[in-house]
Formats: C-alpha cells, structure tokens, sequence
C-alpha cells in the first residue's frame, strides 16, 4: 500500500477519518496495476464491486461520527481484502485452478468470506492457486503462473501463493487462504509476510470444495502479526455449514499481541530440523539469528522435539485418498486437460483402499499423541518454515537440499509444515528477514491445539523486536 499501512492501522485511519474506504481500494488497485503484469497474483479484480463497497463503507463511517458511534463500527471497515480461488465468493468464479471448474460461480459465500464481508472488509479480488491446490507452488492452465515480488525468476510458493505474493506487494494487508499442508505458511515464508495456520475447527471453511477435509483449515496471510490476530478474531467460531467447526473460545487475540510479552514463564522449545528435515544452512542462520533476539529479550529456549517419524509419508497416506475422493470423479472427463502432474497426484489416492486410510489416520493420531504428551512440557516450539528459500519458477521444487536428495513431486522440500497439519495444531510463519541471496526467510512459531492466541503473541513480540514491514518489493 502506498503508505506502507497494515489493515489494522487501515481500519483506525477509516475510523478516525484520516484516510477512507475509497482511497485505500484505489492504493489497492493502483498496486495491482504497479505489479500484476509481472506476478499475476490475482485471477479475478473486482474493481467496480470494490468501489462501490468502499463507498458504501465511507457513508457508513460519516453516519456513525454524526451519530457518536464510531467505536460500534465493524473491526475492518473498508480493509481491502483479497479471497483465494480455491474458496467461495458468492457472483465470483471458484475455478479451483480447473479447466474442469472454469464455468463454475458459486451463489454463496464461504463462512470466513461471509464474516469478513459482516466485519467491513471490502473484497477487491480473488487470488491465484495451483489446480486443485495440490502444490507448494502456484501456476495453472487456467490462470497461468505466478511469481514472487521479491524475484520474478522465484516462486510465491503454494498454494495460496497468489496470496502470499499480492500481500508482499501491497495489493492488501490482509488475503484469505487455506492450509492443508503448509499451503499458508509455505507462501507467507517465501514471500515475507505474515501466515497463520489456526487450529483445526476454529474456522468453518464450508461452503465450499471438499479438498483435504481432515487436513485443511482456511486462515490469513498478512502485512502483520495483529492483522493475523484481528481476521482470526472474526473469522473464528462455530458455524452451521461446517461440522467440525467447535466452539471454543481462544481468548481475546486482539488485546493478546498487543500486551507484551512474560518471557521467563514461557517454556519454549526450538529445533532446527525436528531431527529429520534437511535444512539449507542460510535458513539455518537466519532462524538462530531469530532466536539470538529472542534470547536477547529474555525467552529461555531449550533444545528440544517430540520423536515422531518423518511425516510425508503419513500425510501422503492420508491427503492423497482424500483427494481422490474429491477429484477423482473429475478424471475420466478432464484428465488430459488438466495442468501437468495434476492427474497423476489424483491417481495417485485411488491405489488407497479404505484400511489403508484407516491406517494412516491410526498413525495421524499416534503423531498427535506425541505430539500431545510434547506440549505437556512446553509450551511452544520454534523451528525454520521452510528447508529453503524460495525455488526457480521453471522447477516443480529442489532435487536437494544441503547435499540431501529430496522429492519435489510429493514436496518434501516443506516437511515442517506438515505436522501441524496432521494434528490440527496452530502454526504461524512470522519473517525473520533476509538470506544473502536476497529471498525472505521465516521461523514457525507452534503450539498446542487452540492455543492460537500464545502462538500469535509470541510471533508479533518477535515481529517488535526484529520489524520488517517497512520493507517492500519494487515493481520490475
């Protein structure tokens, strides 16, 4: 944004009159106009609706001064926000990155869109993702490609990477994305930004596409910590469309990364690789750089990691026949037109019988029990987001990473995203600044299930201590 302003601070500067709902869409815009003929963030710009929906935000914000009531008008009046394609947008094609899905507009919204909308936020357009979400990078055959702001030769990674990259950008301080396994954090990471995964069942993620149910959670990525923090606080709750939403309060997660910190009550456990994921040594720097300032302030870390095997495994075991249930059926008709490797990610799940999947989820909960019993003695655990930083647009992912061969089909170059996935904990990506190669790096901030607002509080005391908002990428 042209001002450098986070949607929290956006939102104050509606209230309180020093900007409006009108100017920030036109900040909004004119950042898509700087930057979208070289990133291709966005599938669909919804100028004209935007436009309108600030206005209307701005009568509202000038009735509610006359009235006194300013301090009643919703938490994201006239915030700019962006929806991923994969999510539901009421009058908006829901493409799924698909050939298959290219017709397709959904009538409805999806309950966090729904609440965002309720809060104020205007939505200016949705957001690129890989067909059926199935990479950790982001092109298509619908949409084509999309590259990374910080270097157009680099992926945003994915899913949500036109998500992740409209933000780093300025196009809006807040993007709705989802999270099966990293698809949040793994785009927050690579392009500097803020990325939170909730904990599974905060939000209702229904209407919608099936995708990975057991695994998937929708959340935001951000200019800031407090950003996360307020569309988390919105978005959050119970609702009819989602049954395994719960209703469980979090706590305040507002007021909660505003308050400082008590660090010495904090038992917090840190490790570079959860003794399996091979780890560039730049991103190994970058994160005990991190955790040298967090030292500093006064955070007693231990070296520590629960014992569970190498995920990919188990969540392939799982998120491959959840796929297949929901694309599968796509295959005989569209098999040929889907984007490269799509179809053989879809074929993949139909080898699985159901004891198979059983098993596999016999296994997801014997990790979240480890993991469980982990979190009985601390209280979060700090590791790298990402094994890299940011890959070439023209791969599908590393052959290696520090000497170790990995497998960029099944993504194994983003390991530390997954347990989080598989045991429904809340996980933040918060920067940590930059690797001589010039690419973002971040640290995940994790914890136990519904401790949202501690995994949140820690990720914007260390987003004090080490700002980097003030820094943007440049038009090419």
């Amino acid at each position: 944004m042209s001002d450098a302003r986070d949607g929290w601070a956006s939102a104050a500067a509606v209230r309180e009159g020093t900007s409006s709902a009108i100017d920030l869409v036109h900040d909004a815009f004119a950042a898509m106009g700087a930057f979208e003929p070289s990133v291709n963030a966005f599938t669909v710009q919804l100028r004209e609706q935007a436009q309108a929906q600030a206005a209307q935000a701005d009568v509202r914000r000038d009735r509610a001064a006359t009235a006194g009531t300013l301090a009643d008008l919703p938490p994201l009046l006239g915030v700019p926000v962006s929806v991923k394609d994969h999510i539901w947008l009421a009058g908006s094609p829901a493409t799924n990155g698909s050939k298959a899905l290219r017709d397709f507009v959904p009538g409805v919204d999806a309950v966090p869109v729904a609440r965002l909308k309720a809060a104020g936020a205007v939505v200016v357009g949705k957001t690129n993702n890989p067909e059926f979400c199935y990479r950790g990078f982001t092109d298509n055959d619908v949409w084509g490609l999309t590259r990374n702001p910080w270097a157009l030769d680099r992926t945003p990674g994915g899913s949500s990477g036109g998500a992740g990259a409209s933000v780093a950008y300025g196009a809006t301080p807040i993007a709705l994305g989802t999270d099966g396994g990293g698809s949040i954090r793994i785009p927050a990471a690579f392009c500097g930004i803020v990325g939170h995964k909730p904990t599974f069942g905060l939000v209702p993620k229904m209407p919608g596409f099936r995708g990975w149910p057991s695994l998937s959670v929708d959340g935001p990525l951000t200019r800031s910590v407090r950003d996360a923090a307020l569309a988390l606080s919105v978005m959050a709750g119970p609702a009819a469309p989602d049954v395994l939403t719960w209703p469980v309060d979090v706590g305040d997660l507002r007021s909660t990364v505003e308050r400082d910190v008590d660090w010495p009550r904090l038992r917090i456990a840190v490790s570079d690789d959860l003794g399996w994921a091979p780890v560039d040594p730049m991103v190994r720097t970058a994160f005990r750089r991190a955790l040298d300032v967090l030292s500093d302030a006064g955070a007693q870390l231990t070296e520590a990691h629960p014992s569970t095997p190498y995920p990919t495994t188990t969540w392939n075991d799982v998120a491959l026949p959840e796929g297949f249930a929901s694309e599968g059926p796509l295959l005989e008709r569209w098999a040929e037109q889907m984007t490269a490797g799509t179809a053989d990610i879809v074929r993949a799940g139909q080898t699985h019988s159901a004891r198979d999947y059983l098993d596999a989820q016999a296994k997801v909960a014997a990790v979240t029990r480890a993991w469980a019993e982990f979190f009985s003695h601390h209280d979060l655990i700090l590791t790298p987001m990402m094994q890299l930083t940011a890959f070439g647009v023209d791969v599908s992912g590393p052959a290696a990473i520090d000497g170790h061969p990995v497998d960029p089909f099944f993504d194994d170059w983003c390991t530390l995203a997954l347990p989080a996935n598989l045991t429904g904990q809340p996980a933040c990506s918060v920067p940590t600044g930059f690797a001589p190669d010039g690419l973002p790096t971040a640290m995940q901030v994790m914890g136990p299930r519904w401790s949202d607002a501690r995994v949140l509080a820690v990720a914007a005391a260390y987003e004090r201590l080490a700002p980097w908002a003030h820094r943007w990428p440049t038009p090419r």
